[in-house]
């Protein structure tokens, strides 16, 4: 697909940020009609910082909230009582609150 209804996928795909999309006229119509849409991202709070691998996503979600959508940045809850699994061998214990 090449003409997009939806500014934000437009400026992803003219950017060069989409690899391949499975439905890429389902997603078009429901960004372009049924706007505007949610979208977040979570991070790991017991990280010491954030990292470049997390940068796309910051990037993508403030160009969804430019093309009139709606970001929501999760910092703590579950993402953090599960962490950043990504790496090793099995998943990590959950954390308790404190």
């Amino acid at each position: 697909m090449t003409e997009f209804k939806s500014d934000f996928l437009r400026t992803i795909y003219d950017r060069g940020y989409v690899h391949q999309c499975t439905d890429e006229a389902a997603l078009d119509h429901e960004l372009a009609e049924n706007a505007p849409r949610n979208a977040y991202i979570g991070f790991d709070c017991t990280a010491d910082s954030l990292h470049v691998g997390s940068l796309i996503p910051i990037m993508l979600l403030r160009l969804l909230q430019k093309s009139g959508h709606k970001p929501i940045v999760v910092m703590g809850g579950g993402t953090t009582k599960v962490g950043d699994p990504s790496g090793k061998d099995e998943s990590r214990q959950i954390l308790t609150e404190e």
